[in-house]
């Protein structure tokens, strides 16, 4: 059995009378998987397999929806706020020894000043690659190579560009929300393609719908609290 699962009781009718049948139920965030959910509370079910494959779609859809969410934490920590933070140039691409790395994976990066970046290659020798990455990026800034550090100094930000800059982030919000929807609307045609071959019940159908709007609903609003985090950090002098 799955570590960390833990046993519902699914009865079942046959000629014998009604069998206890075990199944080990597994948490998703939030809450426990749909199908076994329904189980828990002594839901009827005709046909197992097809449920257990609703919850499937389901936990697929959440999955996506979550990593939807993270690619617009990490572009929303790529944007300037003011003040010095690693995250501004910690994952841009640097090329070096052949490849492309991250600058987190080449250097250490400090705040010695609210106001100042110091980057310390682990190697002399990706000290220029980081620069000429810097260089290239949106963030407008000027690297200062000192000996074998790089310093980036963030001057104070004009009401004009922080303006800017939140339209940005709103931006990448909107373009989080749409991937979000998008998520729904691939699930939901799966659902009810699953539905129309597997001849599920159209009350599972319905319930397996709700569940999928609470989560877009979900991650919406966590889209939502994001962006509305990001702008005030941007706006705050």
């Amino acid at each position: 059995m799955m570590e960390g699962a833990r046993r519902v009781t699914l009865y079942r009718k046959s000629q014998d009378g009604a069998h206890g049948v075990t199944r080990p139920t597994i948490g998703r965030k939030g809450g426990v998987r749909f199908a076994f959910a329904r189980f828990a509370f002594g839901g009827r079910f005709g046909n197992v397999a097809a449920i257990m494959t609703l919850d499937d779609f389901l936990l697929e859809a959440e999955d996506k929806m979550s990593k939807t969410e993270q690619i617009v934490i990490n572009e929303f920590a790529g944007v300037r706020t003011g003040k010095a933070s690693p995250a501004l140039v910690e994952n841009l691409l640097v090329e070096v020894y052949g490849a492309q790395m991250r600058v987190r994976e080449l250097a250490g990066i400090t705040t010695p000043e609210p106001r100042t970046l110091s980057i310390q290659p682990w190697d002399v020798n990706s000290l220029h690659p980081i620069e000429k990455a810097i260089l290239k990026s949106n963030l407008g800034l000027t690297p200062s190579i000192q000996g074998k550090n790089i310093r980036l100094f963030f001057p104070e930000l004009s009401e004009e560009r922080r303006q800017e800059f939140v339209k940005i982030v709103r931006k990448m919000a909107e373009d989080g929300r749409v991937a979000i929807r998008h998520v729904r609307r691939d699930a939901m045609d799966q659902l009810k393609k699953h539905g129309h071959d597997s001849g599920t019940t159209e009350d599972d159908a319905k319930h397996a719908e709700k569940e999928l709007q609470k989560l877009t609903d979900e991650y919406i609003a966590k889209i939502d609290t994001h962006v509305t985090r990001k702008e005030k950090e941007i706006m705050t002098v």
